[in-house]
């Protein structure tokens, strides 16, 4: 039953994608930007779904057995980033009519900073984040259906390798087909899938724990969202990298901003960040309370490999059929990522490398075959990843995976950082000095890793990004920082407010649970 549930899923998950498939003459902006059409619901769902992959269902889960809640600030200090770009980033970018955030970029910081910028996404796209989607979501399936997926070999590297090579395919296929509109469409579905999935793993580890209450009674220590300063993983000072990162992960990343970009008008990419801000509350309950949970339910025979949390819950817990469902959420959740990184890193090249620099007076069906082609190639770039990164993990059980991934992530995304900012705060930016700061990012993470080897990794790339942006103020003091009044935009001043509103929520659950 649970095997015919998830073949069913994958039929009409691709049944309505090649229903949204678009036509061999379209444009450049139907294909990589659905016409700009989407409305605020679409952008909210899809921005949603494509955030949430297995990372959240099995490596964040993970995180949450060995501590606690704390690990719930990735998902709710997401609000504040997504709030950054409703209000600041967004506006800037329409205002422009770009298609990707490099041609923002290029516009303020020029054409050399531009391209530094999209060949660092281009390499971290079609490496870490479209290979670890795709590890996580076939790992999991073989964690919990390994004895039907035996079949397909005995030892386990093997297996799960094949999977990696079968999901990456079947993304590719229908993202290739689509562009946009196909993977809006699919995510819709995917995200329902999700939560119907999520709910279920939620309500059977609080059964199971005896109650919402038992979470204080049975495991208190697990109930801080703030951690000492000393901590390995999450000391509460990894909220000072966390605000910076977010404005890399929700105001310059292409895979999160192209919804927002196709939206029918600002006020409906503004409303559906929003909405997806709320979203982010129930995806962090979702997330982290299962994880906390199943420590209370297991203490004394705890998981050897924290990461087993999620598939421990469903092989444990789940009665046939629903297992079949919350399988199926996982793959939506991959899904729902990785065609959204195989459409961004098509958007990436064909638009910022091949009409900006290889032909320059290509035709929207050249640029659109060029982004086609794309796809392809990264299909063949992130199934190798993904077995890299399954091997790695095979290598060392019994750490949460995720901070290993983000630490990964970190080393680049510090200087994107630097790059947005630099580009939508100073009046004034000294271009060379940008180039500069961008590149030594890198060296610097090297630097304080030797001199400050205790130092948490998010707490690093705080000091990083701080230390690099300082450069560029140096030589970028003439003109000083935009004012605040230009910089935050809205057509509507009740939207401001609830914006207001969404941000005193955030303010609220840190004095909460500190």
């Amino acid at each position: 039953m649970d095997l015919i549930i998830v073949l069913a899923y994958f039929t009409i998950i691709f049944l309505i994608a090649i229903r949204g498939r678009v036509s061999k003459e379209a444009t450049i902006e139907e294909y990589f930007l659905s016409s700009r059409s989407l409305n605020w619901y679409s952008i909210a769902i899809s921005t949603i779904a494509t955030n949430i992959g297995g990372n959240q269902l099995l490596l964040m889960m993970g995180s949450a057995y060995l501590y606690g809640i704390a690990q719930g600030s990735f998902e709710i200090n997401a609000i504040q980033g997504i709030l950054m770009a409703a209000f600041i980033f967004v506006p800037l970018f329409l205002k422009e009519k770009v298609i990707t955030v490099t041609q923002y970029i290029q516009k303020r910081l020029g054409r050399t900073v531009g391209l530094l910028y999209s060949l660092a996404n281009l390499v971290m796209f079609s490496t870490l984040i479209l290979g670890s989607a795709l590890y996580l979501g076939a790992y999991a399936a073989d964690l919990v259906f390994e004895d039907y997926l035996s079949v397909i070999s005995e030892d386990r590297f093997t297996r799960v390798s094949i999977l990696i090579v079968i999901l990456g395919v079947f993304s590719a296929i229908y993202t290739y087909l689509g562009g946009l509109n196909a993977v809006v469409k699919t995510d819709l579905i995917q995200f329902a899938i999700i939560i119907i999935g999520g709910i279920a793993i939620l309500k059977v580890s609080i059964e199971h724990l005896g109650g919402w209450s038992q979470l204080y009674i049975q495991t208190p220590e697990k109930m801080h969202l703030y951690l000492p300063a000393d901590h390995e993983k999450l000391p509460w000072t990894h909220m000072l990298g966390l605000f910076l990162l977010n404005i890399n992960y929700w105001c310059a990343n292409q895979t999160i901003m192209q919804r927002s970009l196709a939206a029918k008008s600002l006020r409906h990419a503004q409303i559906g960040l929003m909405a997806g801000g709320l979203m982010k509350y129930v995806m962090a309950v979702l997330v982290v309370v299962p994880g906390v949970a199943l420590y209370g339910i297991l203490k004394e025979n705890g998981l050897e490999d924290p990461d087993m949390a999620f598939p421990y819950i469903v092989n444990n817990y789940l009665p046939t059929g629903i297992k079949g469902v919350i399988v199926c959420a996982l793959f939506a959740s991959l899904m729902s990522t990785v065609d959204s990184t195989y459409n961004s890193l098509a958007t990436l090249w064909s638009i910022d490398i091949y009409k900006g620099y290889i032909n320059k007076n290509a035709t929207d069906k050249e640029v659109v075959r060029a982004g086609k082609l794309t796809i392809l190639v990264t299909l063949f770039t992130g199934v190798i990843m993904g077995i890299i990164l399954f091997y790695l993990k095979l290598e060392d059980l019994k750490s949460a995976f995720t901070h290993t991934l983000n630490e990964l992530r970190y080393y680049i995304n510090s200087g994107i950082v630097v790059l947005i900012c630099t580009a939508a705060f100073v009046l004034i930016p000294n271009r060379k000095a940008t180039l500069i700061a961008f590149l030594i990012t890198i060296p610097l993470h090297l630097i304080f890793i030797y001199t400050m080897p205790d130092l948490n990794y998010i707490l690093r790339a705080f000091f990083v990004i701080v230390t690099a942006f300082i450069f560029v103020l140096i030589f970028s003091a003439k003109g000083g920082f935009r004012k605040w009044k230009d910089l935050i935009q809205y057509e509507e001043p009740k939207d401001l407010i609830w914006g207001g509103l969404l941000l005193l929520s955030l303010i609220l659950i840190h004095v909460v649970f500190y």
